[in-house]
Parts: C-alpha cells; sequence; structure tokens
C-alpha cells in the first residue's frame, strides 16, 4: 500500500496518516515535520525553508524535492508509506513520480480530502502542537487532558505561527492557486479518489478507507 494525501491545510491529512500507518502497518512520512525538524536544529535546510514557512508560503521544489529523494534512496527506503504535504505542485508530483519509477515503486491511491476554506480556519485556529513529540491537540475536537498539556510526556504545548488566522488564510490562496492543479495529474491516470474530510476523525478514516475499496484494519 502507498498513497498520497492530498487536501488544504488542516485538513486532517497528519491526523489520517497517522490512523492509516497505526492499521495498515505503512510508514508517515511528513514533509512538514521533516522541514520543521530541520528548521528546529538550524539545519541548511531549515536556513534556507525558515522565510517561506514563516509567511505561509511553500518551500521551493528543488529543496523539497531534494529531501524526498534523499529519503528514498538508500536501503531503508519506505516500501509501504503514506505522503503527508507531498507532493504539494505539479513540479513536485513530476519529480516524486521519477523517484518512484527509479525505485520500481507504483502508488496504489491518491485521496483528496475535502474540506470548506470557512473550516479549515476554524479548526486551525484552536490547533496547538506538542513540540517534542509532535501530537496535535484542539481545544474543540480533541482537547488534551490537562489544559495547555500534551497527553503524552507532558510538554507545554504550542501554537505554530502557521496555524495563525492571517498565515492560514495566506496557506489556502497558496493551496489553491498551485496544490489543486495536480488533481487532474492523478485523475487521468485512475488514481484519485476523493473523500469528505469535515466528519470526525473515525468518519473520516471510514470515508478513507471506503474510497480505496481496502480493509479499515485493527482498531489502535
Amino acid at each position: 500500500m502507498r498513497l498520497i494525501l492530498l487536501g488544504p491545510p488542516g485538513s486532517g491529512k497528519g491526523t489520517q496518516a497517522q490512523l492509516l500507518c497505526k492499521r495498515l502497518d505503512m510508514e508517515h512520512i511528513s514533509t512538514g515535520d521533516m522541514l520543521r525538524d530541520a528548521r528546529c536544529h538550524d539545519t541548511p535546510l531549515g536556513r534556507q525553508a525558515k522565510p517561506y514557512m514563516h509567511s505561509g508560503k511553500l518551500v521551493p521544489d528543488d529543496l523539497v524535492n531534494d529531501m524526498v529523494a534523499d529519503r528514498f534512496k538508500g536501503d531503508n527506503r519506505p516500501e509501504r508509506f503514506v505522503m503527508d504535504g507531498y507532493p504539494r505542485t505539479f513540479a513536485q508530483a513530476v519529480s516524486f513520480d521519477q523517484v518512484l519509477r527509479q525505485q520500481f515503486l507504483d502508488l496504489t491511491g491518491v485521496v483528496l480530502l475535502v474540506v470548506d476554506d470557512a473550516e479549515i480556519v476554524r479548526r486551525l485556529g484552536g490547533r496547538w502542537t506538542c513540540p517534542t513529540c509532535k501530537a496535535t491537540f484542539h481545544v474543540v475536537s480533541q482537547p488534551p487532558r490537562v489544559a495547555g498539556i500534551c497527553d503524552n510526556d507532558g510538554t507545554p504545548l504550542v501554537q505554530r505561527e502557521d496555524d495563525k488566522p492571517e498565515t492560514v488564510r495566506e496557506r489556502l490562496r497558496v493551496y489553491h492557486a498551485q496544490t489543486v492543479e495536480l488533481i487532474p495529474h492523478y485523475a487521468a491516470r485512475g488514481l484519485l479518489r476523493q473523500a469528505p474530510g469535515e466528519g470526525d476523525i473515525e468518519q473520516t478514516y471510514a470515508a478513507i478507507i471506503q474510497v480505496l475499496n481496502i480493509q479499515a484494519g485493527p482498531p489502535c
């Protein structure tokens, strides 16, 4: 099973990718997490990506493509995976197609999570993240047991710069301008599936499983 999850920021790609990986024995590959880790550790890639991430713009394709290509090289390359946050542009999709061909890997499907823009702004405005384990919480739909504290490791939660309303609206503008051109690219290959992303976590997961026509796997 090799999947790509598409959808606007805050559509639940990360949460659904984690569920799919836990229940179906797959590897979660999040370019957002990879870039944030690079920024946090002040790597050369992190320094180049920082101004784009801070303003809500996409990191240039060549930087992200190189990062992903490196991940798929070597003996520890992922065989069963869910791509979360990549590809975001047509150029990234073409690059990833080439990487997969070189590694003799075929995609199983591409799932587009459909969520209204107004719902995205509401969701992200209440989202808080653990800087240690990367777990995500929401003050309304998925609050931590203790306000402001991660359930997993007790670390104080933080609101990412790119979850603030003004940045969210810019991220949505960029998404609509650049990412949606991926839809015909994957639709033409018979890979694209659309799933509603405005239900709760389990409803969205069930919708993904249904459009892929696969078994749901054991609950976490």
